[in-house]
């Protein structure tokens, strides 16, 4: 009997939290429970392509994963072997209780342990981010370190420190009570949002890009665990909103289009009914949130056939509601942005002004700074300004994207030079 591979793959992708997350409630350490993991993954590849996929590829893997790990402990205390690949392709007797068990309370607790120990506090992000990914996601260390433009050793070093972290921790293993749960699902939610800025950040580095669609993969993971948590249904309705412009976000050559020049036509219409339903789902909760709010503006944004038909005011009200949220200094930037195009440049320039301190290192601060002076005609400071926004670029494409700014500036000069001259 012959299974496809691909749908192997997707299987054993799907089943990776739920299964380490099992074997590491099981073996109490993280490179036990993904060795555990591995060598189940292995026996899969081997046995379900003769034998045909299992009833519950999850279970297969757990209880796999745990008899070949045990199978270890007894090679090196001199005991029995594991079993041939026959009898462990066939586990119908010991996979339904399995099942079952995963069916209920199990599932969410081991999963949900898991995402808290990668967003452990002691962990800095770059940290939490890296071990995510390799623990949860299950990416290649490679593969984390392509998209995180460092080194495979670099990578590997930061992996491992975050793990000898979590081990020196001791964290506890039970099913994570409520007060912790409250606590923590904030953190995981954050962490997850900043692998989605990775890469949506990325431009057109294929490797990072890859990141979104990772992230919106855990926001569902952590939605079916918190299916009536509407800060859970807003992020992922805001990532989908975001990730479903992404094909007209880079022209032919990798630069940047700004969101109203964008080909409206090119953005991806299932993410945006999947994120507006919801949206509206996570409103009925009557419970505002950041998440929730930052949806909402991306809502009103995908909602707008054209530019012109965006409803800016309502998105300066939305800003303001975030503000009183969750103040921050990139909050008021943006809303500055709505600022303007409700009351103009000059009003939004004022606004911006008092977060220079704060924003020197940020190039968005100095991309908005100079063109809200380029629409009042103040052409030598928004060159100055656009000249500080090239130096903080992150990226080629945000680089060019100033650089057409300031070559404008330069045509309208000569422009008016020659028709001052004729």
């Amino acid at each position: 009997m012959t299974t496809d591979l691909a749908w192997i793959d997707a299987a054993i992708t799907a089943a990776r939290p739920q299964a380490v997350g099992a074997l590491l409630r099981y073996f109490r350490d993280l490179d036990t429970a993904e060795e555990a993991f591995q060598d189940a993954c292995l026996r899969a590849l081997k046995a379900w392509p003769k034998n045909g996929p299992p009833r519950d590829p999850a279970a297969w893997l757990i209880m796999v994963g745990r008899n070949a790990a045990l199978d270890g402990v007894r090679k090196r205390s001199r005991n029995e072997a594991l079993p041939d690949e026959e009898r462990l392709s066939d586990l119908d007797d010991v996979e339904t209780p399995m099942a079952e068990r995963l069916d209920g309370s199990d599932y969410r607790d081991d999963v949900l342990r898991l995402l808290f120990i990668c967003c452990h506090p002691d962990l800095p992000a770059t940290q939490q981010i890296a071990l995510a990914l390799r623990i949860v996601s299950g990416l290649t260390v490679k593969q984390i370190a392509r998209a995180f433009l460092v080194s495979e050793a670099a990578m590997e070093q930061r992996i491992t420190r975050a793990k000898r972290v979590v081990a020196a921790a001791d964290v506890p293993f039970e099913t994570p009570g409520a007060i912790e749960r409250s606590e923590r699902v904030g953190a995981v939610a954050a962490m997850i949002y900043l692998v989605f800025n990775e890469g949506y950040s990325a431009g057109d580095n294929s490797a990072r890009a890859q990141l979104c669609d990772e992230a919106i993969r855990l926001a569902r993971l952590l939605l079916r665990l918190f299916q009536t948590e509407p800060e859970i249904m807003g992020l992922l309705a805001l990532m989908l909103l975001q990730h479903a412009r992404t094909p007209a976000r880079f022209d032919a050559e990798g630069e940047i289009i700004l969101l109203e020049d964008q080909d409206r036509a090119l953005w991806a219409r299932q993410p945006i009914a999947e994120g507006l339903a919801l949206m509206d789902k996570a409103m009925r909760h009557g419970r505002p949130g950041p998440y929730q709010a930052q949806a909402a503006i991306a809502a009103l944004h995908a909602r707008a056939a054209r530019p012109e038909d965006t409803d800016w005011a309502q998105i300066d009200l939305l800003y303001a509601a975030l503000e009183r949220m969750q103040p921050s200094p990139v909050v008021t930037l943006n809303r500055a942005v709505a600022v303007m195009k409700v009351k103009g440049p000059q009003v939004a320039l004022e606004m911006i002004e008092p977060l220079a301190g704060r924003l020197a290192g940020y190039f968005h601060f100095f991309g908005v700074k100079g063109a809200l002076l380029l629409q009042l005609g103040r052409e030598a400071e928004a060159k100055a300004a656009f000249d500080q926004a090239i130096a903080l670029a992150n990226t080629t494409a945000e680089a060019t994207h100033i650089r057409k700014h300031l070559d404008r500036l330069i045509q309208d000069s000569r422009a008016a030079g020659v028709r001052a001259a004729g």
